[in-house]
């Protein structure tokens, strides 16, 4: 990919996560700042509309942000806290791909790759930016199994999706009344049960695959391909995880653990902030949201994953104002910031270690 079209995508990326949070922000202080007006018996409806847009951005940042410093630190500090076991089961989990190649990758190894691609996930353009460093510094670990290496962070990210996405279709049955009691929920729910139905044919695909067998010219075409020798071998690479015995089972047990800690992290929150949330509609709108929010659309999800909060949290049986909703969002994802900053810290003495470890295999020859 040249130059020029890099900094294009990263640009128009960019673009689309300013306009949605400009726009999601515009919304709720204007909105705010009618409330207020109403209650206060000031004549709103005769105000200009630039004159509207001067009162709820003059209004509703200090709202936003009396509503952020309501949650107690203690409940913050909970939330932060959690945030590091939802990582900590990622890493368990990705060790288990590893070992399906026999790849055995130190517990503490594993963390120091997940914090640094934390790091780049977080605080870099585009959603991929931390799964390459991962693959990156993961074949580094290894001299015989390089391909390896790198598909596990593939798999890794393909089966937490697939879990998360299946979570988020269990949960959309004991929940169907929320979902149907409000027109704005159908776009989300009809885009996440897709998803669902295409990271399925994936896995299968990945996995179990089924064209070779089908057309006997498969495997032939695919090595004509530009380095075909190198995705024949990612090819089988995948095929090892649905040759291994109960990986699938497995690893869909951590994931699922994973994905009720994420939704356990914002219920602390939401409490924090005073929100008459049931439990359960929260098991169903989390994971919907986050699915949605790792599409490639915007770094890190930002302006996506805040507007879904406020539309979808706003539903009629839940009806929670925009603010607070916002908060909870934004508060969430402070929770993930403050792992990026210790990542970015374990990235500097990482990188420092392994800089010292080449050197070392440079000399040892000589």
């Amino acid at each position: 990919m040249s130059a020029a079209r890099k900094v294009w995508k990263l640009t128009w990326r960019l673009g689309i996560c300013v306009l949605l949070l400009v726009w999601i922000f515009h919304s709720i202080f204007v909105n705010e700042a009618r409330i207020a007006a109403r209650q206060n018996g000031l004549p709103w409806d005769q105000l200009s509309r630039i004159e509207k847009w001067q009162k709820g951005w003059v209004q509703g940042p200090p709202q936003l942000w009396d509503s952020l410093t309501q949650i107690p630190p203690g409940i913050f500090l909970v939330s932060v806290l959690l945030v590091g076991v939802i990582l900590a089961l990622g890493v368990i989990r990705w060790r288990m791909v590893l070992r399906v190649h026999g790849i055995a990758l130190p517990f503490g190894r594993a963390t120091e790759i997940s914090l640094v691609a934390h790091f780049f996930n977080s605080f870099f353009l585009g959603s991929t930016g931390g799964d390459l460093m991962k693959a990156y510094y993961a074949a580094r670990e290894t001299h015989h199994k390089k391909t390896e290496a790198v598909i596990t962070v593939f798999v890794d990210r393909l089966v937490g999706l697939w879990a998360m996405l299946l979570f988020a279709g269990i949960m959309m049955l004991p929940n169907w009344w929320l979902l149907t009691s409000d027109r704005m929920l159908r776009l989300p729910i009809a885009v996440v049960l897709c998803m669902l139905l295409g990271c399925t044919g994936l896995v299968l695909l990945a996995f179990y695959g089924g064209v070779s067998r089908r057309w006997s010219g498969a495997r032939d075409w695919l090595r004509r391909l530009p380095r075909g020798e190198w995705l024949e071998q990612l090819l089988e690479a995948c095929r090892e995880f649905g040759r291994e015995r109960f990986f699938i089972s497995r690893a869909l047990v951590i994931s699922m653990v994973l994905n009720a800690v994420t939704v356990i992290q914002f219920m602390v929150l939401a409490q924090g902030l005073k929100l008459h949330i049931p439990l359960q509609s929260l098991f169903v709108i989390v994971p919907v949201i986050i699915c949605i929010a790792s599409l490639p659309i915007t770094p890190s999800g930002l302006g996506v994953r805040e507007n879904l909060f406020v539309l979808m949290l706003a539903a009629g049986p839940i009806a929670v104002h925009a603010t607070p909703a916002l908060s909870l969002s934004l508060l969430a994802y402070a929770g993930t910031l403050v792992w990026s900053i210790v990542g970015g810290i374990v990235y500097l003495m990482f990188k420092e270690r392994h800089h010292l470890k080449e050197e070392e295999l440079i000399q040892a020859p000589a």
